[in-house]
């Protein structure tokens, strides 16, 4: 199937009625062509919190939100394996370390970090991730000798609509992150965040500059307002446009992962399960960085009632 353009994108964005039901059909149709009824879970740990520098509106890690949010520096290598033993438990096939700030640069943290990496690499079976910023090349390349599987780093709204959003850092720096990942080899992982403000033509926009960046695994979040953030009294993302942007995302990018991530439990509410159907092939489970998810085993469980089941990412 030849991948949809940004014009119809947009249109299938405002679709409602029978077209909107239409969309859904056709999304599972492709993703059941390319993926057929898989479904990939991923873990996190928030391995460093609070205190970030950048001012990105929808956090509340960054310095300048008032949220109730725990600070602490980096955690140990023993606990990001034992967190990612836990992801294991949980059927996950990826676990991803993630950090606060806008890079790991500490010596120190770098070698923690890729410690962790090699003995999760090594004893356990799980593929392990991070989430460290924007981060060197050289950086990269240490951890990926580590072991070291993929790097995620989120492009997070729409170019023409980040300026909006975050004001610290350029919206480019993140795309050269995945880059630099990529030009050593490495899988990628690269998506945004949904209902921060922005328009429907820019939902499409940041699709198609994630589809020309070309990451495996593009992953979906929706805005969970937090109290102490610029957003708190931000509007609502209805289910059903939660859903069309699955699906608009699995048109115009048949053949990745599309994962369901942040804000799923809040807005899609008991319409989770139609993100499988519109198109969806990966969850992440077990919680986020600053907010709790649902029970893994109902999330198992939801998944098998939907017609899906969990595998492993090879």
């Amino acid at each position: 199937m030849k991948a949809i353009d940004f014009d119809e994108a947009v249109r299938l964005l405002a679709s409602e009625g029978r077209e909107m039901y239409a969309l859904f059909a056709r999304a599972n149709a492709v993703r059941l062509e390319h993926t057929g009824k898989a479904v990939r879970l991923c873990g996190v740990l928030n391995a460093k919190s609070g205190m970030c520098p950048e001012d990105c509106k929808f956090c509340p890690q960054s310095v300048r939100s008032s949220s109730d949010v725990a600070c602490y520096p980096l955690v140990s290598e023993d606990e990001m394996v034992a967190a990612a033993c836990t992801a294991a438990d949980n059927r996950s096939s990826r676990f991803g370390i993630v950090t606060s700030g806008e890079a790991v640069e500490d010596e120190g943290d770098v070698r923690t970090i890729a410690g962790a990496v090699s003995r999760i690499s090594k004893e356990l079976d799980i593929h392990p991730c991070a989430s460290l910023g924007t981060v060197t090349r050289e950086v990269l390349a240490e951890l990926k000798a580590a072991g070291l599987t993929r790097y995620h780093c989120n492009l997070e709204t729409a170019k023409s609509f980040f300026g909006e959003i975050c004001t610290t850092h350029d919206w480019s720096d993140a795309a050269e992150t995945i880059r630099a990942a990529k030009s050593l080899g490495m899988s990628t992982c690269s998506g945004g965040i949904f209902g921060v403000g922005e328009s429907l033509a820019q939902r499409a926009e940041l699709l198609y500059e994630v589809r020309e960046l070309d990451p495996d695994s593009v992953p979906l979040n929706f805005l969970n307002p937090i109290p102490g953030t610029p957003l708190e009294d931000a509007p609502p993302i209805f289910a059903l446009e939660c859903l069309k942007v699955v699906a608009v995302a699995r048109l115009m990018m048949p053949r990745k992962t599309i994962r369901i991530c942040g804000g799923r439990e809040r807005n899609l509410r008991d319409l989770q399960s139609w993100a499988l159907i519109a198109g969806a092939d990966g969850l992440m489970v077990g919680g986020y960085l600053t907010t709790r998810g649902r029970r893994v085993e109902d999330d198992l469980q939801m998944i098998a009632d939907a017609g899906f089941e969990v595998v492993r990412e090879e």
